[in-house]
């Protein structure tokens, strides 16, 4: 938690000492927007997602890019690391999200809905087995990316136009979706009953962005 990284419109990604309030690297090699970047668990990487298509994995210490992967054919939405850092999961435009071996490169699973909607975000669950994937078609979408196979849909929120993110909750025995919403609310989904159980009101505009708290039953 020393340091945060941040993606930029002006192709950049980079890393910030949180203390002292103060950038300590720069990161080129993009050749558009930057819409995304994540430390892996060891913090030792950055992988970043761009309009550039490309998803870029980058070594923290040297601040080299260590690896491009030609990932999408439209704009990359988001990246993340699973738990272990061993894998990468990417999103984009084109419908695909993507799962990458980090230390080879390779592709390992492609996945795609029948309908094709644009994907706007993606995360691992807590413990890597399964990705849930946003998509502009109001939907929320839970993958087992071993069989590719899509488990779960989750509705009842609003999301055509914004990369909205998503996260899970996890209390005890319990498990919760949340994300934010187009109609200013934030939405909570039981994950195996896929019922919104409370929807958050307060905002006045749409909200973009969830975070939950690590060990006590909060979120931002």
């Amino acid at each position: 938690s020393d340091f945060i990284c941040s993606a930029s419109d002006d192709q950049t990604v980079r890393v910030w000492d949180v203390m002292e309030r103060s950038c300590v690297k720069v990161l080129h090699g993009h050749t558009s927007y930057v819409f995304n970047c994540s430390f892996n668990p060891q913090s030792n990487l950055i992988v970043s997602g761009s309009f550039d298509e490309t998803v870029r994995i980058w070594d923290v210490k040297s601040g080299k890019c260590l690896r491009v992967l030609p990932a999408h054919s439209d704009p990359v939405t988001a990246v993340q690391f699973n738990r272990d850092g061993s894998l990468i999961v990417s999103c984009s435009f084109d419908g695909l999200c993507r799962i990458w071996d980090t230390a080879t490169g390779q592709c390992l699973k492609s996945l795609i809905d029948d309908d094709n909607p644009p994907v706007s975000f993606v995360t691992f669950s807590p413990n890597s087995k399964f990705i849930l994937a946003g998509s502009l078609d109001n939907k929320l979408r839970l993958w087992n990316y071993t069989t590719g196979k899509c488990l779960k849909t989750y509705t009842g929120h609003t999301n055509q136009k914004f990369c909205i993110f998503a996260a899970f909750a996890v209390h005890g025995d319990s498990r919760w979706v949340v994300c934010g919403s187009e109609d200013k609310n934030v939405y909570i989904w039981d994950v195996q009953t896929k019922q919104v159980v409370q929807k958050l009101e307060g905002h006045t505009d749409t909200v973009v962005g969830v975070s939950v708290h690590p060990k006590l039953n909060m979120i931002a």
